[in-house]
């Protein structure tokens, strides 16, 4: 009961910081992808100071700063026949600003010789760290199990 306690609490303090980074905030630029009909396909966002491991582009005459993912994807989309644009949130919804950002930069634009699908089936940097709620529920775990990924019911 104790651990149930503290893995709630865990999640309670910690989960909704790991994931704020995640959810569109008015103010936030993203490359969107919309199917034929103007239905979400997917996102990438787009980030307007530098971090490490993302590329400094310009898209419709502005800077901003994208992951080699995020350049690999828009591509492997507008392939699919998705439409790609900018798209800026302005907290009560979406405004597109930006066309074919697929035709802006391109992999080679930023110095990446593979193909777009080779691009996204290698793992990113950033994905590659354990998370914050990973390495606290790996402090839950019990010491000494030879099969930890058997669950509960089948011990």
């Amino acid at each position: 009961m104790k651990k149930i306690s503290a893995i709630l609490v865990a999640v309670a303090c910690f989960g909704s910081a790991a994931y704020a980074g995640t959810i569109a905030q008015p103010g936030d630029f993203y490359l969107i992808s919309r199917d034929r009909y103007g239905f979400f396909v997917g996102s990438h966002k787009l980030f307007l100071d530098p971090h490490r491991g993302l590329k400094k582009v310009s898209y419709c005459d502005r800077d901003y700063f994208v992951r080699s993912h995020s350049v690999a994807w828009t591509e492997v989309e507008s392939r699919r026949g998705h439409v790609v644009r900018i798209e800026y949130n302005f907290g009560r919804g979406w405004r597109p600003i930006c066309e074919g950002p697929e035709n802006q930069v391109t992999l080679a634009d930023i110095g990446i010789s593979m193909s777009a699908d080779a691009v996204l089936e290698t793992e990113e940097e950033s994905s590659s760290r354990k998370s914050r709620l990973s390495t606290i529920g790996s402090m839950f775990q019990a010491d000494g199990l030879e099969d930890s990924g058997s669950s509960f019911h089948t011990r």
